[in-house]
């Protein structure tokens, strides 16, 4: 692995699991009415553009750090739905 794989990979642990206690706190109150649609679109949106780019380049880190980030994001959605 080259340095630049483990910079991308090191950047894109922290910005994919930064989610994780959004994730958590939704869950464990049942509550989104703080979390915004519209920022969840946009981010889902900027995701999968990532995600493919990453795939088109065979990166890695893209596509490691926007696969996990899309499914976060997919579940901090359904939370959004289910307790909006």
């Amino acid at each position: 692995m080259t340095v630049t794989t483990a910079i991308g990979l090191a950047g894109a642990f922290c910005t994919t699991f930064c989610l994780i206690p959004q994730v958590v706190k939704a869950h464990r109150s049942k509550s989104t009415t703080d979390v915004s649609m519209g920022w969840l679109a946009i981010l889902a949106v900027g995701t999968v553009l990532w995600l493919i780019y990453g795939l088109l380049l065979n990166d890695l880190p893209l596509i490691a750090g926007n696969g996990v980030t899309l499914i976060l994001v997919a579940l901090i959605l359904a939370l959004k739905m289910r307790h909006g």
